[in-house]
């Protein structure tokens, strides 16, 4: 631990690691010592992630044992959406007021009552109060923030695309652990292992994540607003290039996201998989996951500007709509899965790498907080057009829409100069 502490300049006394996006000579500790702590978040964000995919394979069979209908598990979904919509900001203010490690321990410590309150749901209103802690529990943004305050901004885009790499991990084990647990040992076994999981990953982040000095805001207003996520929001939208970037960045993968919403009934349905082929197809999804966004993004963006990069990811998008329009069968799918997951993933990382530039480095956490807030507003609205969308006009549809937004998303951004800057730290 003694090495995430610097020596001050005077007194000799040791002062907390100070994580900012600054120059190598400006950061008060070694790069090394940066490095350590950067891969301690990739491990807080990995362990994070499989307990998560563990419950997410568990949850649809508690429900089902407690006598939850179909539309009861869309209402206990929808609850989980909203919670994380609404928490995504303010977990992101959180951490830009109060530092890095105060946000981590939250975020997992949220992560234990989640657990702890689903492992003894026996029934429907305990089941849906287990929901309650989810507000807080954002520990990937919790990691992109860490890392973002320790990478240059030539750096950022790589060390974000190699939390891809913790996402793959996540889902393979997290969704292989709860389905073998919950099968040969029992039900409630794999949110034992997700309790004691957070647990383990809260005494990480008090242990190696460093304190940090609150940031110097280089805005007037935030000192007056700042538990107003409504107006930081609003102010963030204003600089230069970002309102157009989040543009993209939700609109691009929105239908795809409505899609993967109503997965588990398209391959019951349309694809006519068992429960142990989906397991296997999700695996299929985390490799492909690993590879692309842990080894082939961070390559790219040594070569292409970031820009150059946004405009490929949509096109590939577009490519991809059509390809699920089209597709017929499981194996088509798995053949559109390989762009798909490179156009998701490579969009993912460069609008957060983007904005975060484009924004003061004492907002960083709250620019995050927004982007974290993208998936939930899809599982919030998802269901509802999802299910509009599959019943009416059947699987194309999710491509057709797909293709139509993206070409369009790409036309304004060939036409238009998007006039985005970065913010220097001082």
């Amino acid at each position: 631990m003694s090495t995430v502490n610097a020596k001050a300049s005077s007194g000799g006394q040791e002062e907390p690691l100070e994580m900012r996006s600054e120059t190598p000579g400006e950061s008060s500790c070694s790069e090394d010592a940066k490095r350590k702590v950067i891969l301690v978040a990739y491990l807080i964000a990995t362990l994070d992630l499989t307990c998560i995919f563990m419950q997410l394979g568990v949850l649809p069979y508690l429900a089902k044992s407690l006598d939850l209908d179909s539309v009861g598990f869309g209402y206990l979904q929808t609850t989980f959406g909203v919670l994380q919509l609404v928490g995504g900001p303010i977990f992101g203010r959180f951490a830009d007021q109060f530092g890095n490690r105060a946000a981590l321990i939250l975020s997992c410590a949220s992560g234990s009552a989640f657990f702890l309150l689903m492992s003894i749901s026996t029934s429907i209103p305990l089941l849906f109060l287990s929901r309650l802690p989810s507000v807080f529990m954002h520990g990937l943004p919790g990691a992109q923030k860490v890392i973002t305050d320790l990478t240059t901004p030539s750096q950022r885009a790589d060390a974000l695309g190699k939390l891809g790499l913790c996402f793959g991990i996540g889902i393979i084990i997290g969704s292989t652990l709860g389905g073998v647990l919950s099968t040969k040992v029992g039900l409630f076994v794999p949110l034992y292992v997700g309790l004691v999981g957070n647990l383990i990953n809260t005494m990480i982040a008090m242990a190696w994540i460093p304190v940090q000095p609150k940031p110097k805001s280089d805005h007037h207003e935030a000192e007056h607003s700042k538990y107003l996520v409504i107006s930081e929001i609003l102010r963030l939208m204003k600089f230069p290039g970002v309102m157009e970037i989040f543009i993209v960045k939700v609109f691009s993968g929105l239908p795809l996201g409505l899609f993967l919403i109503m997965f588990s009934i398209i391959s019951m349905d349309f694809f006519g998989l068992e429960a142990v082929e989906a397991g296997y197809l999700m695996a299929y999804f985390g490799v492909l996951q690993m590879v692309i966004q842990g080894l082939v993004i961070g390559k790219l963006t040594n070569y292409c500007t970031e820009m150059t990069l946004l405009k490929l990811s949509v096109f590939v998008f577009a490519g991809v709509g059509l390809g699920m329009a089209l597709m017929r069968t499981v194996w088509d799918y798995c053949i559109v899965a390989v762009p798909l997951i490179f156009a998701f993933s490579m969009l993912g990382t460069i609008t957060d790498s983007m904005l975060t530039k484009a924004v003061p480095s004492s907002d960083t956490g709250t620019m995050l907080g927004i982007c974290a807030s993208v998936q939930p507003l899809t599982r919030t609205v998802g269901p509802t057009i999802g299910g509009v969308l599959y019943k009416q006009f059947g699987v194309s549809s999710f491509g057709y829409l797909q293709l139509i937004v993206n070409i369009g998303l790409f036309v304004y951004l060939l036409k238009n100069n998007v006039p985005l800057r970065e913010i220097k730290n001082q």
